[in-house]
């Protein structure tokens, strides 16, 4: 190939790449006719809390919502999140009690309503812990696109792995984003105080 042609192919295919980038970006949005949006977050769902209260999506509405998939028997990432989600609530103040936040299982077999209410007495009052039976819970997992799986341990028992993830949804119960823990407390009450 011509020494004097070649910078003029690398442009050209830099330009081609480029466009071809930017026509997939568009298309993945939605942005081309005749093709549906993303997925989703969120949806129809009925569990129970640890007041042994029936909660569905209709209870997201009306309030933003702090909404994170976990089980009692997690070492770690749980009660760290549930910590930092009561410290969030705590720098809230009053408004507090115009927020939503629920911890639902991924675990049913063993987080019965009783332990959840027995899990939570450790975290701020506002948390609410969601159960129901396997069911009940696979179809809010679904819905939010949650990853979980049964680990076994050589002891017999087991574990889970599980999406650690703080959902946001808004007053009218759609996804917003993640919400960012890692920040002061005062930090994420100011952005949560926004979608009051």
């Amino acid at each position: 190939m011509d020494r004097s042609i070649r910078p003029l192919v690398i442009v050209a295919s830099f330009a081609a790449s480029l466009l071809v980038g930017l026509l997939v970006m568009f298309w993945a949005v939605g942005g081309m006719r005749g093709v549906t949006a993303p997925a989703a977050i969120g949806g129809p769902f009925q569990l129970t809390d640890q007041a042994g209260q029936t909660v569905t999506d209709q209870n997201l509405k009306g309030k933003p919502t702090l909404i994170f998939f976990g089980f009692t028997h997690c070492p770690d990432v749980c009660p760290t999140s549930l910590f930092e989600i009561s410290e969030v609530l705590k720098a809230m103040g009053k408004d507090a009690d115009r927020v939503n936040a629920f911890f639902v299982s991924v675990d049913p077999e063993r987080d019965t309503a009783a332990a959840m209410k027995d899990y939570l007495s450790s975290f701020d009052p506002h948390l609410k812990g969601l159960t129901g039976n396997p069911e009940a819970v696979a179809k809010v997992l679904s819905a939010y696109r949650v990853y979980s799986k049964k680990v076994p341990l050589k002891d017999g028992d087991y574990t889970m792995d599980h999406t650690a993830l703080i959902y946001l949804m808004d007053r009218d119960g759609r996804f917003v984003s993640p919400f960012n823990l890692k920040r002061t407390p005062q930090e994420a009450a100011a952005d949560l105080k926004k979608y009051l």
